[in-house]
């Protein structure tokens, strides 16, 4: 099987629009939270947000939008991007010139896409009130691509002219590491040479807010504590929204273009709950499973491991059925090994959160430091013995693995280790 790395990214987030942003916010432990203006009504019980700055993608109307300086887009792609599509095409470009990529190295059969988000709620609300007033030849003949799920790998695919595989994934908060895991698949069985691997979300009201219902959202108005994974005290996640792409490419490919890469990705594995349709299993059957099965494919022991990304969103079920899945995988490693949720920096990005914090361990492993697991007071009892720190230090990371948990008990976890 041919080996495989990560060797350009991109990143658009509530902590930053760049990596140097990005690390910055990670080693001074800066998160992105707000009292978030559209949560202000008296009736809404959520206060806080992760929102993506420097963007204004608020109207209806992608001709109203506003985006940072040094992106421009014709009209007539804006016109099918839904907002959560805008900041996934920005950190795509990112990630292009992150990887000094040629136009001829992106769009050839070798070279595929696989995309996870959600579609853009807002904009199909939009679409279908206008199509009830106005009849369904009055709709925008663009409106379907920009909102629904597809609609990342729809544009991005089209607009880049991607010739190899292109699909998207939906398993909720595990999409965007499923695509990741099946992007290196395809590399590694030489199907492709290089693949993209895209996350996204608009991370506004209509993407946060239905999960006040099913109580997974902080009430916490003190945007310095509503996100805290592995906290005692934590009631729910933050939601967020913004954009990830991360260029994975096989080593005869590195080898051609003599590019630097961030590390290689190791191996992954899944495996399911079977449990509910909404919580984990109360001892985190799947995840751990998904993690042996991980270690094993990548050939690694739990002491192998320097640092674990924590699916950890600081809900009270989701974080210690993690917990008890970390401590039954690790056993006597437990304690050496560092674990944190770099989600109480950035807050929860759903489909994206994946391919967001694969990108956070492609930056630790090359800039050789562990981020810290950020605003916890009072550790909470099924934490303890893991060895979970609370400030970012520098260390030479030799192997991290990305955890990803979603509904319906979906496990995703994924190796990387030093190039």
């Amino acid at each position: 099987m041919a080996r495989v790395f990560i060797t350009g990214v991109g990143i658009i987030s509530s902590i930053g629009n760049d990596l140097a942003a990005v690390e910055d916010s990670l080693r001074r432990s800066r998160h992105g939270m707000v009292r978030y203006t559209p949560f202000a009504g008296a009736d809404c019980p959520v206060k806080v947000a992760a929102p993506v700055r420097d963007f204004d993608t608020e109207s209806s109307d992608s001709e109203d939008w506003k985006m940072p300086t040094g992106y421009r887009f014709r009209r007539e792609v804006l016109r099918s991007l839904a907002p959560h599509g805008l900041y996934a095409a920005c950190a795509f470009q990112q990630a292009v010139n992150d990887a000094r990529l040629e136009p001829q190295d992106i769009s050839n059969p070798d070279t595929g896409l696989y995309a996870a988000s959600a579609g853009s709620p807002r904009l199909l609300t939009d679409h279908l009130n206008h199509m009830r007033r106005e009849g369904p030849l009055r709709c925008p003949p663009l409106c379907m691509v920009a909102s629904i799920s597809g609609t990342l790998q729809f544009n991005l695919v089209a607009q880049w002219k991607i010739l190899g595989a292109s699909t998207g994934f939906a398993s909720a908060c595990a999409s965007s590491t499923h695509a990741l895991g099946f992007a290196f698949d395809e590399i590694a069985l030489g199907r492709q040479r290089r693949m993209f691997v895209v996350g996204a979300e608009d991370g506004n009201s209509e993407t946060i807010l239905p999960f006040a219902s099913m109580r997974a959202l902080s009430t916490n108005g003190d945007p310095d504590t509503a996100s805290r994974p592995f906290d005692a005290e934590r009631d729910g996640f933050v939601g967020t929204g913004g954009a990830a792409v991360l260029v994975l490419e096989s080593e005869a490919e590195l080898r051609r273009r003599s590019v630097e890469p961030y590390c290689e990705v190791l191996g992954w594995g899944q495996a399911s709950d079977g449990h509910n349709v909404a919580t984990s299993h109360p001892e985190g059957r799947g995840l751990a499973e998904a993690m042996r099965r991980c270690l094993a494919f990548s050939g690694l022991k739990p002491g192998d491991l320097d640092y674990i990304n924590a699916h950890a969103t600081s809900t009270p079920v989701g974080d210690a059925s993690e917990c008890r899945a970390l401590k039954t995988v690790l056993g006597p490693a437990a304690a050496q090994v560092a674990v944190g949720s770099t989600k109480a920096l950035t807050g929860h990005g759903l489909s994206l959160a994946g391919a967001l914090e694969s990108v956070l361990c492609a930056l630790a492993l090359r800039r050789g430091f562990v981020p810290g697991s950020a605003h916890i007071t009072r550790l909470d009892s099924v934490a303890e013995g893991l060895n979970i720190p609370r400030a970012s230090y520098d260390a030479p990371l030799r192997a991290v693995l990305n955890n990803s948990s979603g509904f319906g008990g979906a496990n995703v976890s994924v190796a990387f280790g030093r190039a």
